[in-house]
């Protein structure tokens, strides 16, 4: 699937995306709505990069004990509750004189609710669309995610200026009521993945035989830690710029948003595996130069550029695909979700610590060093993979142990 015209006259995909938009939205006006109120209540650039991702970190917990359900349980049904809980807990956030550390319970309680829903999008996206279509598919969910951020932050900093950030914490709320509507109106009720309950062993053995596979955990480090580690460069934006922070944000998903609409609509599928390290460098080279404190304008330039890195995704998730069987789909895609969004989150806090010793471009521009590092460490070991007998068995036969 190569048009974008029979890609959208796929059933229940317009819905699907129309849903994440709002719920997007939702999260990132909320995200810094909050992380703004934290800040200004503490002054404490560690607080304020922990309140915007550190939830994230919960969702390990979450994956421990929940990501099975992302394949045994009805998806419309669970993309509703966990909208649901969203908007009930951004609106306890918006509360007057909550205290911080109440505030940090409520993140924990969403992250754990939040470790289902990447793989129950990736899997119900895996279901919508057919096999050649989830490149392209799963590309411009990226590019609305990239787009919903521009908007999102833009009026998110916007509004910020013109309404107090508990009033822009309950408009969050109700974007996510919203989404929760549109998933129970738009989408239609599906039977779970795969038979049996969703419990801790379950998900602690399918788990495991993910994680068995050596090119399946390269791919999944690959996803996870030059990403994370980057975000946590990008936590320190209200720190580092407070009056544009909502512009670097913006700026920054408008780069996310070029780099997945070229990678997943004019990049040839033959070429596109040879981009996963070109573009994790990317990502993290523009910050390389924080250090020197370049201006509030080329810092919003830096962050676009370094943005479109994250397309890398793309590619190593069409890599994961390639080695999982479909009926592991959905938590093959979760367990991605979850070590990604964790690893951002103990980025967040890394990086909020070191800015904390030292200061937020000096920050950021180690935490850059890492994701460079990082990257080409697993280029060295991928390529060795590469030249194993045996390398690239299908994940059929891996999953059976006829390979």
């Amino acid at each position: 699937m190569r048009s974008y015209r029979t890609l959208f006259r796929t059933p229940e995909y317009t819905p699907f995306l129309l849903s994440f938009a709002v719920y997007a939205a939702a999260q990132t006006i909320g995200g810094l709505a909050l992380a703004t109120l934290v800040y200004r209540a503490t002054g404490s650039p560690l607080l304020s990069a922990v309140s915007m991702f550190g939830p994230q970190l919960a969702q390990l917990l979450g994956a421990a004990f929940l990501l099975s359900g992302a394949d045994r349980l009805p998806p419309r049904a669970i993309l509703t509750v966990i909208s649901l809980a969203f908007a009930a807990g951004t609106a306890v956030l918006a509360l007057p004189g909550l205290p911080v550390w109440a505030v940090f319970v409520v993140l924990l309680l969403q992250g754990l609710v939040a470790s289902l829903g990447g793989g129950v999008r990736g899997g119900l996206m895996n279901e919508i669309l057919p096999k050649d279509g989830y490149v392209l598919g799963r590309s411009v969910f990226n590019m609305l995610w990239g787009l919903v951020q521009v908007t999102g932050f833009a009026t998110g900093g916007a509004l910020l200026t013109l309404l107090s950030p508990r009033v822009c914490l309950l408009l969050a709320a109700a974007f996510y009521a919203a989404s929760a509507l549109v998933n129970h109106v738009g989408l239609t009720p599906r039977p779970p993945r795969s038979a049996g309950r969703p419990s801790f062993s379950a998900t602690w053995s399918t788990n495991a035989l993910l994680w068995s596979s050596r090119p399946r955990r390269l791919a999944y480090l690959g996803l996870w830690v030059p990403n994370g580690l980057v975000v946590g460069s990008d936590s320190l934006y209200v720190s580092y710029a407070p009056a544009a922070a909502g512009t670097m944000y913006a700026c920054g998903a408008l780069g996310m948003f070029v780099g997945d609409m070229a990678v997943g609509r004019l990049v040839p599928p033959a070429l596109r595996p040879r981009l996963a390290t070109p573009l994790r460098l990317l990502l993290a080279a523009p910050y390389l130069f924080f250090v020197l404190r370049p201006s509030v304008a080329l810092s919003v330039v830096a962050a676009a550029v370094a943005s479109v890195g994250f397309a890398a995704s793309l590619v190593l998730q069409e890599r994961l695909m390639s080695l999982t069987p479909d009926e592991l789909a959905g938590q093959a895609l979760g367990l991605h979700t979850t070590g990604m969004v964790a690893l951002q989150g103990i980025s967040a806090v890394l990086a909020g610590t070191l800015a904390q010793l030292t200061s937020p471009a000096t920050a950021m521009t180690l935490m850059a060093t890492a994701s460079v590092a990082v990257t080409l460490t697993l280029f060295v070991l991928e390529r060795r993979e590469e030249r194993q007998p045996g390398a690239g068995v299908p994940a059929a036969a891996e999953a059976t142990g006829t390979g």
